[in-house]
C-alpha cells in the first residue's frame, strides 16, 4: 500500500510539472513586467519621455508611440521587430553606438508580445489604486490576517510551504528591535515565555507599540529621509539647532499621528487654519537641507539649490520617484517633464529665505519659529501687554499735554529756535588730523578715516570724496539696539544713478545674510534703509519710490522710533519726508552682534562702496527727531504746521511726554531681551506675494525660460481644481485617495522596516527603472487598507507584525529553494543585521549603561580624536556622564564628519534624502565592536553584570549570553565561551597590570569590589558576545 502511494505521488508530481509546463507555454506576455523593462533599459534613452534626447520623433514609452511601430498579431510586419532582428548596422536597434543589445530570449519575448496583440499597460505605480480581492487559499488555518492569504497563495503557486513559527524567545527579540530598536530584557523574555494566554503575542505587540521607545525607533528611519543633521554642511559645517523637530517626530509617532497628517504637517503645517506652534514646527522638515556661507558663493544660486533639495526630497520620501532626474531635461524614463519638475519646485519656492547663512553671527536662517514654553509664553504676554499700555500712555499724554502746548506755543512764536536734543556725533570734516575727523559733540570719540578719503569742497566747508574702498569709521557712536530710537543725518552728492552702493551701515558683509545691524544703501538709484537681524525674513526695510537726484548736494536723514516696525522707519530728503514703500516688515530679534563692527560710511566688506560719492556734515542723534527738527537741520524756516509743532513740543519740551517715551523704550527693551533669549528653529512661512518660478535651462539658477505655476505631474494625478496652489494643496494632492503613489510608498516603507527590504526593493524608485513589487496585489491591498483605516501608522505596523508571515522562523528549511537567498517569496521570517544605531544601543542596553531619556539636544559620545580637526579645524569635545550613553538617535550629526562607528555600519550620511541604506559586511565592523571605546566600556559593564549575577561561572556566562542573544546557550556554545574565559584569565593572571589597564577604558570608573583578573577575563568574553553574529542580527 505504501509503495502504491509513493507511485501515485511520483506520477502526480510529474503530471503537475507537465501541467505547469503547458500552462507556461500559454501564459500571455505581461507588458508591464516583461516588455516595459526591456524598452526602458534599451530604448528609452533615445525614444523615451525626454524630448531633448528623443531621436526620429519616436516614443516607445506611450501607447500611441508604440502603435506606430507595431502591428498587433503581425510581428514580421512590425517595424519594431524588424529593427531589433536586423543585421544592417544602419537599421538595427538598439543602435551599435549605444553599446546596448537584446538577447535572443528578449527578442523572442517581444515577438510573442506583438503576436499576442501588442497590448499596452500603464506602468503599475502610476495606475490608480483599485479594490483588491483577498485570495482564497486552501488550508488557510495558517493565515492570521489577509496579508497571509496573499503570501500563502504565491507560496503555493511556487510549491513552497511556509516556515514554522519562530520560537517565543526569537519572536520577542525580533519584535522588540523592530518596534523599539532595543532588545528585550531578560525579565521581559521570561514574562512572555510564562504567558500562556491565547492572545499573548498580541498583548506583547500592543505593549511595544505603546512604548515611548517606539517613537524613537521609527524616528531613526525618518531622519534618513528628512536628511536630518546638527550642522549646515558644506565647508564651514557649523552647528544649527534642529533637534526640537526631531523631538516632534518622536512625539508624532508615539501619539500615532495619522500618516496623512504626519505628511501634511511637515510639508505645510504653517498653512493649516489657525496653525499651532507644533504644526509650524513640523515644517522644519523642509529646512534640513545643507546650507552654505562660504565666501564667494552666489546667494541666489544656493537658494535655488535649497528649493531643488525640497523638491527632490518630496519625490523620494513621499512619491518614491527620482524627480531630480527631470531638473535639467525631461526624465529619460518616467513620464515627468522638466516643466513638471519646476511646477513642483514652485510649491517650495515661496518662502522668505536667503541662499547663505550667517558667517559672523549665530542668527538662524529665516523663516523661523520661536520655541516658547508655557512659562515664557506667560512672561511674553505680560511684557507685550506692558508695551501696549505704554503705547496707550503715549497717546493719552499727547492729549493731556494739549493745554501746556498752547502756553508753550506763545513763547515759541517769539523765539522760533529749534535746538535738537540727543546729538552724540557731529562731524564736519573741515579738519583732518592723523586720519581722524573730530567729533564736535564729543571730542573723545573722533571718526577714523581709512584708505585716505580725499578732502573736497563740501556742502558746508570741506567734505570727503569716497573711492568705494575707503571709509569713515565712527567707533563707540551709533551702537543702537532695535528698541533704541535714533536719527542719522548727512549731506550726500551721488555721482550717477548707482545700481548698488553703501552709504552708511553698522553691520557686516551684505553677502552675510545674518548681517545684523542697520544700513542706508543706494539700490537702483533709490535710497533704502534697513534694520536687520537676518535678511530677508527678520528685518524691516523701506525704499524711496523715486530715484534720488545725482550730481547735486542732497541732505538725507534716516530716523527710527524703536518700534521694530517699518512704519517707524523714515527717510527724509532735503527736509521733507520721502515717499517710501515697505520692502520688509518683520523684525523680531536683535540687530546687534556680529563681532567688532562700527558705524561706517562709504564701504563694507564684500559689498559695493560709495564710489565717487561726496559726504559732508554727518550727525548722529540718540533719539527720533521730529519733522520740524529735521526741517531745521536742512535750513527750512517755514511756518510749521500745527501737528509738526505739537510733535516738536512733545519730544523736546514736555517732560511728561519724554518720561512716557522713556517708559515705552524700557518696556520694549525688556520685551526684546526676552525674545532674544528664546530658541528659534528654521521652519516654513509663505511670502505674501508669490515668487515667480521659471523653468531653468539645464537647471542653472541664472537661466530662466518659461514661467510656470505650482502644479503636479498629470501622469500621476492632475491637480484638483478645488485645492489651493500652495504647499497645503500639494499635501492634499499627495493624500488624495486617487493618488497612486503615496500610500503604496508608505506601506512599502513599513514593510522594509520590518523585513529589511520592501515589497518594492527600490523604495527610492517606484518608476520605470525601479523594481516591480514582489507581491503587487498585496502591496495594493495594504495601500487601500491604509487609506481606508485613516492612514493609521501603528495600525498598519501591527497588521504586518501580527501576520503569520512575519512570525515565521528565519531559519531556512532544507526544502527551501536555494535560488531565493533574499527571501523574496517570504517563505521564512526576516533576518538581517541590526542597523548602526541598534548595534550601539543594544550594547549600551545589555551592559546597563543606556540612559533612557527622551528628547533634547544632540549629544557627543566617544569618537576617535582628530576627525573634526582634519575636516574643519574644529575640536570634538566628548560629552561627560549621561551624554555618552544616550540612544544613537540623539548622537550629534556633523555632515562633513558623521559618527565614524555608525558610518562603518552603513548609516546614511544625510547630505540628501535616503530611502534605503546600503548593507555591507567588512572587517572594520568587527574591529569597531572589539576596539571602539563605547563597545569596550559596554563589555566591561556587561562583565560586571555577569559577575554580579551569581557565584557560579556557568550561571554568569549563561546570563551574559542570554542578555546578548535573548536565549540560553547550548552546551557546545557554553563550552566555547567557558574555554575563552579560562584562556583569558590565565593571560591576565600572568600580567595583572594589563588587566587593570584593560578595565580602565571609558569614562565610567571600574567596580573596585570585583577582582581585576576575573573581571578582565569576563570582559573579553563579554566583548566576544557583543561581536557575536547573533547579537548584532535580527533573526
Amino acid at each position: 500500500m505504501s509503495r502504491n502511494w509513493r507511485l501515485f505521488s511520483v506520477l502526480g508530481f510529474y503530471c503537475l510539472l507537465l501541467t505547469r509546463a503547458l500552462s507556461a507555454q500559454t501564459t500571455k506576455i505581461d507588458f508591464d513586467r516583461q516588455i516595459r523593462p526591456l524598452l526602458s533599459d534599451r530604448c528609452f534613452s533615445c525614444h523615451g519621455p525626454d524630448v531633448q534626447s528623443r531621436q526620429a520623433n519616436l516614443r516607445l514609452d506611450t501607447a500611441n508611440g508604440l502603435a506606430t511601430v507595431t502591428i498587433p498579431h503581425r510581428s514580421s510586419d512590425s517595424e519594431l521587430y524588424r529593427r531589433i532582428i536586423s543585421d544592417d548596422p544602419q537599421l538595427i536597434m538598439p543602435h551599435p553606438s549605444s553599446k546596448l543589445e537584446l538577447s535572443a530570449d528578449e527578442i523572442d519575448i517581444i515577438r510573442k508580445w506583438i503576436d499576442e496583440g501588442a497590448d499596452y499597460k500603464k506602468h503599475w505605480s502610476f495606475t490608480p489604486l483599485e479594490p483588491v480581492q483577498i485570495p482564497s487559499v486552501e488550508e488557510d488555518s495558517w493565515c492570521a490576517n489577509p496579508i497571509d492569504h496573499f503570501v500563502l497563495n504565491q507560496l503555493k503557486e511556487n510549491r513552497i510551504a511556509p516556515n514554522q513559527p519562530a520560537s517565543k524567545e526569537r519572536i520577542i527579540r525580533r519584535l522588540s528591535f523592530d518596534l523599539t530598536g532595543l532588545p528585550p530584557t531578560v525579565a521581559e523574555i521570561d514574562q512572555f515565555l510564562a504567558d500562556d494566554r491565547p492572545n499573548d503575542y498580541e498583548r506583547l505587540v500592543d505593549r511595544l507599540l505603546a512604548s515611548p521607545r517606539f517613537g524613537e525607533r521609527m524616528a531613526s528611519k525618518w531622519l534618513d529621509l528628512a536628511r536630518y543633521a546638527d550642522t549646515y554642511g558644506y565647508q564651514s559645517d557649523v552647528y544649527r539647532s534642529m533637534w526640537p523637530w526631531r523631538d516632534w517626530v518622536i512625539q508624532a509617532y508615539n501619539e500615532n499621528l495619522s500618516y496623512d497628517q504626519f505628511l501634511t504637517w511637515q510639508l505645510a503645517g504653517d498653512l493649516l487654519p489657525n496653525a499651532t506652534a507644533t504644526q509650524k514646527l513640523a515644517t522644519a522638515f523642509n529646512r534640513h537641507h545643507r546650507q552654505t556661507n562660504e565666501g564667494g558663493s552666489v546667494e541666489e544660486e544656493f537658494r535655488v539649490e535649497y528649493v531643488a533639495d525640497r523638491t527632490h526630497t518630496l519625490g523620494t520620501a513621499f512619491l518614491g520617484l527620482t524627480i531630480e532626474c527631470a531638473r535639467c531635461h525631461d526624465h529619460k524614463y518616467d513620464p515627468i517633464s522638466q516643466k513638471d519638475y519646476y511646477s513642483l519646485f514652485a510649491f517650495f519656492n515661496n518662502i522668505d529665505e536667503s541662499g547663505l547663512y550667517s558667517h559672523f553671527t549665530q542668527s538662524i536662517p529665516t523663516p523661523t519659529l520661536l520655541l516658547t514654553d508655557s512659562e515664557q509664553e506667560t512672561h511674553l504676554t505680560r511684557l507685550s501687554q506692558a508695551v501696549k499700555e505704554s503705547e496707550k500712555l503715549i497717546d493719552s499724554t499727547r492729549l493731556s499735554e494739549r493745554n501746556n502746548f498752547e502756553a508753550w506755543k506763545q513763547a515759541y512764536q517769539t523765539q522760533k529756535e529749534i535746538m535738537p536734543l540727543g546729538l552724540i556725533g557731529y562731524y564736519t570734516f573741515d579738519k583732518i588730523t592723523d586720519n581722524q575727523a573730530s567729533n564736535i559733540a564729543n571730542i573723545e570719540k573722533p571718526a577714523k578715516l581709512y584708505d585716505q578719503p580725499i578732502s573736497v569742497e563740501g556742502k558746508i566747508g570741506l567734505g570727503l570724496k569716497m573711492s568705494g574702498e575707503n571709509s569713515l569709521v565712527f567707533e563707540d557712536v551709533g551702537d543702537f539696539r532695535r528698541s533704541d530710537p535714533f536719527t542719522i543725518s548727512l549731506w550726500l552728492q551721488i555721482p550717477k544713478v548707482m545700481e548698488r552702493a553703501v552709504v552708511f551701515h553698522r553691520s557686516r558683509s551684505w553677502t552675510d545674510a545674518g548681517s545684523r545691524g542697520y544700513q542706508l544703501l543706494i539700490e537702483d538709484g533709490r535710497l533704502s534703509a534697513s534694520l536687520i537681524h537676518f535678511w530677508p525674513g527678520n528685518a524691516i526695510r523701506i525704499r524711496t519710490e523715486e530715484k534720488v537726484p545725482t550730481q547735486e548736494w542732497l541732505q538725507v536723514v534716516v530716523s527710527y522710533d524703536g518700534s521694530s516696525r517699518a512704519s517707524g522707519l523714515h527717510i527724509y530728503l532735503n527736509g521733507q519726508l520721502a515717499d517710501t514703500g515697505i520692502v520688509r516688515d518683520n523684525l523680531y530679534k536683535n540687530i546687534t552682534g556680529g563681532g567688532d563692527v562700527h558705524l561706517t560710511v562709504g564701504q563694507r566688506f564684500r559689498d559695493r562702496g560709495f564710489k565717487g560719492g561726496l559726504v559732508d556734515d554727518f550727525k548722529v542723534f540718540n533719539r527720533e527727531l521730529s519733522k520740524l527738527e529735521i526741517q531745521h537741520l536742512y535750513g527750512l524756516r517755514n511756518i510749521p504746521a500745527e501737528t509738526d509743532l505739537l510733535e516738536y513740543y512733545l519730544v523736546s519740551h514736555s517732560q511728561k511726554y519724554q518720561q512716557a517715551l522713556a517708559g515705552l523704550r524700557a518696556k520694549r527693551r525688556s520685551y526684546n531681551q526676552m525674545i532674544d533669549g528664546i530658541t528659534e528653529i528654521m521652519t516654513m512661512r509663505e511670502l505674501d506675494e508669490r515668487r515667480s518660478t521659471y523653468i531653468l535651462k539645464r537647471g542653472l539658477y541664472d537661466a530662466p525660460t518659461e514661467l510656470v505655476r505650482p502644479d503636479t505631474p498629470k501622469s500621476i494625478l492632475p491637480f484638483p481644481a478645488e485645492l489651493p496652489r500652495n504647499r497645503l494643496g500639494l499635501a492634499q494632492w499627495l493624500t488624495h485617495p486617487q493618488n497612486p503613489l503615496t500610500a503604496r510608498v508608505a506601506v512599502n516603507r513599513y514593510w522594509q522596516i520590518l523585513f529589511g527590504q520592501g515589497l518594492v526593493r527600490t523604495p527610492e524608485d517606484f518608476g520605470i527603472q525601479g523594481q516591480r513589487p514582489d507581491f503587487p496585489r498585496l502591496l495594493d491591498w495594504m495601500a487601500n487598507d491604509f487609506i481606508h483605516n485613516n492612514w493609521d501608522q501603528k495600525g498598519m505596523i501591527k497588521k504586518i507584525v501580527m501576520s503569520s508571515t512575519y512570525q515565521q522562523s528565519s531559519v531556512p528549511k532544507e526544502s527551501d529553494n536555494p535560488a531565493d537567498p533574499d527571501n523574496i517569496r517570504l517563505s521564512r521570517g526576516p533576518r538581517h543585521r541590526l542597523s548602526a544605531e541598534m548595534i550601539r544601543d543594544n550594547a549600551l542596553s545589555v551592559s546597563g549603561l543606556l540612559v533612557n531619556k527622551i528628547g533634547g539636544p544632540s549629544v557627543k559620545p566617544y569618537q576617535p580624536d582628530g576627525l573634526w580637526k582634519e575636516k574643519s579645524g574644529r575640536t570634538y569635545e566628548t560629552d561627560k556622564d549621561d551624554g555618552l550613553y544616550r540612544r544613537s538617535l540623539y548622537t550629534y550629526w556633523k555632515r562633513t564628519s558623521p559618527p565614524p562607528s555608525m558610518m562603518i555600519f552603513d548609516a546614511a550620511k544625510r547630505d540628501v534624502c535616503v530611502a534605503q541604506r546600503q548593507l555591507t559586511n567588512t572587517p572594520t565592523q568587527a574591529l569597531v565592536l572589539l576596539n571602539d571605546t563605547q563597545f569596550v566600556e559596554a563589555a566591561r559593564f556587561l562583565a560586571q553584570r555577569m559577575l554580579n549575577y551569581g557565584a557560579r561561572l556557568s550561571d554568569q556566562l549563561k546570563f551574559g549570553f542570554r542578555l546578548c542573544t535573548g536565549r540560553i546557550p547550548t552546551n557546545d556554545e557554553l563550552q566555547i565561551i567557558t574555554n575563552l574565559y579560562f584562556q583569558q584569565k590565565a593571560i591576565f593572571q600572568a600580567d595583572k597590570k594589563s588587566a587593570i589597564d584593560f578595565l580602565s577604558t571609558g569614562n565610567q570608573s571600574k567596580d573596585l569590589s570585583l577582582p581585576p583578573v576575573s573581571t578582565a577575563a569576563t570582559c573579553v568574553v563579554a566583548s566576544m558576545l557583543l561581536n557575536f553574529d547573533e547579537t548584532i542580527s535580527k533573526r
